[in-house]
């Protein structure tokens, strides 16, 4: 079911690359069969997918050998962090799909890099061997590369160069980090479970040090942390809507998803070590973030700086989780905690950047200040953007109050300081969301939009799936901790408790 997963998008991928003759409603179609059967067939596994108390730490696991001699082999299998966000990732893109957008006449190239980029994304979530993992985390890059530079607005083609540069520095200095980790072992192997097993690089050292430094600076490229987050913004204001949504809710997990199946549980040693610092840069991404994006005249610049402020939400968790202080129960709150805000944001931010795609869609523009009154002409969008706006500040009942409540207590117990001055954070980003609703939506309205168009049935439709899971996490997160809690619960907590 996995490997299925992860072929039928680009199998169809491909079907569409070499079939001209297909027109837009052929393309689209057999796009969202696709990404629909592939989001069908996570659902099946999640429905086998064992939470109980024995249960083995990767279920449905498969595996074909490639490259014997390397250790290389075709492996997937999930535990409950890898399922939880390949669910929302393949969901998120059978949302952006059927998201209205500007083809520029390439609807089927359009299609094609889009199914792309989810088949090699689900790979990279799915995979358990490290070298195709990496083959995975280079390939997503070319498929934004072409999705920013092709279907983007302004200075597209910039923007899609200095992404596809950045990340790709990010990707090499990953690459590196893995051969260090791979060639300490004892046996050559890529095998993921038995690179957790085995610890190869013991204690800290130059070379652990080293080691760890490449993975963390490689995945905070992606994340992206402050100070490597500056391809960000322009890469989200230039790109077309649901490509936005897939970079922000899926593609920035990639960096810390890597950093959790990677060096935390690979390095415990050395993670541990350098586990504070860490939550510093965590901090001051939280703070950057929110400031930077308070300051913002343009509405998917402001969304996008706020994605460096969650973010830094879910590498304080990771930091407190991996820290050789702290209790073990608060750890691995802080643990479970930061899995929840990838899934969360996914959802919310993915929510938020396929709305910001409409305004475009209907304006041309994401100017604030060309807005205001639109409560009038389009109560569907507001209603859906509030929602998601409140979700993203952490209003009770919502998912994103669930994930960061668990970092933040989780962190106190670690690093309470750190937690205090995180917290300072959710306050900013309350104050931003809520004065770009009011700028909005409230107030009069312009003449030039008194024909906005509210959001029409498709729109509705999957932006109400997205939002109705972010309310079910929020009122009833069980269901979503007890998968993720499956997927922690064997990776080791170091340290005892302090």
């Amino acid at each position: 079911m996995l490997t299925l997963a992860i072929l039928l998008p680009l199998f169809a991928s491909l079907a569409l690359a070499v079939r001209p003759a297909w027109n837009e409603t052929m393309a689209r179609l057999i796009a969202m069969a696709a990404s629909g059967l592939s989001l069908l067939m996570l659902v099946i596994v999640w429905m086998g997918f064992d939470t109980g108390a024995d249960a083995p730490a990767f279920q449905a696991v498969g595996e074909l050998q490639w490259i014997p001699t390397l250790g290389v082999a075709w492996r997937v299998g999930v535990d409950g962090m890898a399922l939880a966000i390949s669910l929302m990732s393949g969901l998120l893109f059978l949302c952006a799909l059927a998201w209205p957008a500007d083809y520029k006449g390439r609807a089927r190239q359009y299609y094609a890099w889009f199914l792309f980029l989810q088949g090699v994304s689900l790979g990279l979530f799915l995979t358990l061997d490290l070298l195709v993992f990496y083959v995975f985390f280079d390939l997503s890059l070319v498929g934004m590369y072409f999705l920013i530079g092709r279907w983007g607005h302004g200075d597209a083609e910039y923007a899609a160069l200095k992404f596809f540069i950045y990340t790709l520095a990010g990707s090499l200095a990953i690459l590196l980090a893995i051969l260090g980790l791979v060639l300490a072992n004892d046996t050559l192997t890529f095998d993921m479970r038995e690179l957790i097993a085995a610890q190869p690089l013991q204690g800290v050292d130059i070379r652990s040090s080293l080691v760890l430094l490449g993975f963390l600076v490689g995945f905070a490229i992606k994340t992206p942390l402050v100070p490597f987050h500056t391809w960000l913004p322009l890469a989200h204001v230039e790109a077309p809507g649901p490509a936005s949504a897939i970079l922000a809710g899926v593609l920035l997990k990639m960096g810390t998803y890597g950093i959790v199946r990677i060096p935390f549980s690979m390095m415990r040693e050395t993670f541990a070590a350098y586990a504070f610092p860490l939550a510093i840069v965590a901090v001051v991404s939280i703070l950057w973030g929110a400031i930077v994006a308070l300051g913002q005249t343009n509405l998917k610049r402001r969304i996008a700086y706020t994605s460096v402020n969650h973010m830094g939400y879910t590498v304080l968790g990771i930091a407190a989780a991996g820290a050789a202080i702290g209790g073990d129960a608060a750890r691995s709150l802080a643990l479970n905690g930061a899995i929840t805000e990838m899934v969360a944001h996914g959802l919310i931010t993915g929510a938020l950047f396929l709305m910001a795609g409409s305004f475009w869609q209907r304006t041309g523009t994401y100017e604030l200040s060309a807005y205001g009154g639109l409560a009038r002409v389009a109560p569907k969008l507001m209603i859906g953007f509030f929602l998601a706006a409140f979700a993203s500040f952490g209003l009770p009942a919502l998912a994103g109050f669930v994930a960061e409540f668990q970092i933040f207590a989780g962190t106190f117990a670690v690093y309470p300081w750190l937690a205090a001055i995180g917290l300072i954070g959710i306050l900013i980003t309350a104050a931003l969301f809520l004065s770009m609703l009011q700028q909005i939506f409230f107030g009069e309205l312009a003449d030039q939009r008194q024909g906005f168009a509210d959001l029409n049935r498709t729109e509705v439709g999957f932006l109400a799936l997205l939002l109705a899971l972010v309310v079910l996490i929020g009122i009833y997160p069980g269901w979503l901790l007890a998968m993720i809690e499956t997927g922690s619960a064997f990776l080791p907590l170091q340290g005892t408790e302090g």
